[in-house]
């Protein structure tokens, strides 16, 4: 066997964009024939998949699965357009990743690539994904993923399933940042109050009020700011009333159903969240193509 040395795999690295591991396995698999290794990459996808590695993946679809209301998994998965997101492949998939998920005890997203697949333990999460790319011919990610087991919970009915479902629902749609105040930690508050501060010394007209009015106004501010990003202080999307809190809400259920039931955490996933997307000018690009 040809001795496969570094100038080998950095050449071949170059040639392809496949990762480096990828290019040493192909040259050992090809006996160092440099043509041969990257037919070997082509046929297994990873030439392919890197080169599309570097275009920006910001749509795609995150997918919520759960095993008998007690585990919950939830899995970011993205594309390059919405057009891929749409496809039933891709949807598939996405939700073949949400189960891995559902059955992973990964603490990370490293571990959880290296995982067997659960549709082929053959392979590893992250060759399967690679496998994708090829078939779809967009670059595509698994983002990010997370899983939620309720200690000594379970459902107790469906009017409480209900409930659950619609406190989700709330989640998804007002995208409250904590459960409740008691999770916002003091430096925070002061932080906001220092703003709250500033934008009124730049108001001519608010800044020459009293300073225990301007206290007042402060506090007022803050905790109806509290009031927006905390889950059970947000007004309940269905309240009949338009006042009732997720918090009043909850306690009526609990109320209700004769059960004890208290919002302890959430997990939101936005797809594409944090992403900077890229922002396509047709105009430039036709003039571009056309020389103009």
């Amino acid at each position: 066997m040809a001795a496969i040395t570094a100038s080998m795999v950095k050449e071949l690295r170059e040639m392809t964009g496949a990762g480096m591991m990828d290019c040493k396995k192909a040259l050992n698999e090809t006996d160092g024939n440099m043509d041969e290794a990257v037919e070997f990459l082509r046929k297994n996808g990873q030439a392919k998949a890197e080169k599309k590695a570097g275009r920006i993946a910001a749509e795609g679809l995150c997918r919520v699965i759960t095993n008998d209301n007690i585990t919950a998994a939830v899995v970011e998965v993205n594309s390059e357009t919405d057009f891929v997101a749409k496809n039933e492949t891709f949807q598939q998939y996405v939700d073949a990743v949400a189960k891995q998920a559902l059955a992973s005890d990964a603490a990370d997203l490293d571990a959880f690539m290296a995982e067997k697949w659960i549709l082929d333990d053959s392979k590893t999460v992250k060759e399967a994904l690679v496998e994708k790319i090829a078939v779809i011919g967009e670059n595509l990610t698994i983002r990010r993923f997370q899983k939620v087991t309720a200690a000594n919970g379970y459902v107790v009915n469906d009017a409480v399933k209900e409930a659950m479902t619609n406190i989700a629902m709330q989640v998804a749609a007002l995208a409250p940042k904590y459960v409740s105040d008691e999770e916002i930690s003091a430096d925070y508050i002061e932080h906001e109050k220092e703003i709250l501060r500033a934008q009124i010394m730049n108001d001519p007209k608010e800044s020459a009020k009293p300073e225990k009015v301007i206290n007042g106004m402060i506090e007022g501010r803050v905790k109806k700011e509290l009031k927006e990003i905390c889950l059970v202080d947000q007004v309940y999307v269905k309240a009949e009333d338009g006042k009732q809190t997720v918090g009043q809400y909850v306690a009526q259920v609990a109320k209700e159903q004769g059960a004890n039931l208290k919002v302890k955490s959430f997990v939101r996933f936005e797809t594409g969240e944090g992403i900077e997307k890229r922002v396509d000018d047709f105009a430039a690009e036709v003039a571009a193509q056309a020389g103009l």
